[in-house]
C-alpha cells in the first residue's frame, strides 16, 4: 500500500498589525486630501454659478440697448428671485445682475457674485467681494476677497 502524504498548507492573509498600518495610511491621506476636495468643490459651485448669472448679460444689453429699464432679474431673461436655480437666487438692477448662491460649501453658500455693466462702454466687470480669491481664480475672471 502507498503512504499519502498530506501537504499541510500554511494560513494565508494579513496580520492585525499590518491592516492597522493600512488604515492609518488611508486616515492620513484623507486628512490631507478633505481641505483640498473642499476647495474643489467651492470653486465649482463659483463656476457654476457665475455661468448661470452670465447668461442674463445678453438679454440685459438687449433690453439696455432697445432704452428699456432692468428692474427684476427676468427682464434680462433670469428666473424671478422668488424662484431660484440649483445654483442662484438671481436679482438685478439697472446697472448690474447678482447672484447669490444657494447651498455648497460653507465658503460659498449664501455669497453673492454681481456684474455691473458700464453704462458708457458696455464693459462687465464682476465682483465677489466676500469670497476669497483662490476660490475664483485669476483676478481677470472676477475680483475677489484677497
Amino acid at each position: 500500500m502507498k503512504a499519502v502524504n498530506f501537504a499541510r498548507k500554511t494560513a494565508a492573509g494579513f496580520t492585525l498589525v499590518e491592516l492597522m498600518i493600512v488604515i492609518a495610511i488611508i486616515g492620513i491621506l484623507a486628512t490631507i486630501a478633505m481641505p483640498y476636495y473642499q476647495d474643489y468643490m467651492a470653486r465649482s459651485k463659483f463656476g457654476a454659478a457665475l455661468a448661470e448669472v452670465a447668461g442674463g448679460k445678453v438679454g440685459f444689453d438687449t433690453r439696455t440697448m432697445d432704452g428699456e429699464a432692468i428692474k427684476a432679474p427676468e427682464d434680462a431673461g433670469l428666473p424671478a428671485a422668488d424662484k431660484p436655480t440649483a445654483n442662484c437666487k438671481f436679482g438685478a438692477t439697472a446697472a448690474s445682475l447678482t447672484c447669490t448662491m444657494v447651498a455648497g460649501p460653507a465658503s460659498v453658500k449664501d455669497q453673492t457674485i454681481t456684474l455691473e455693466r458700464d453704462p458708457a462702454t458696455g464693459a462687465w466687470s464682476c465682483k465677489a467681494a466676500t469670497v476669497p480669491q483662490k476660490l475664483i481664480g485669476q483676478k481677470g475672471v472676477c475680483q475677489g476677497k484677497a
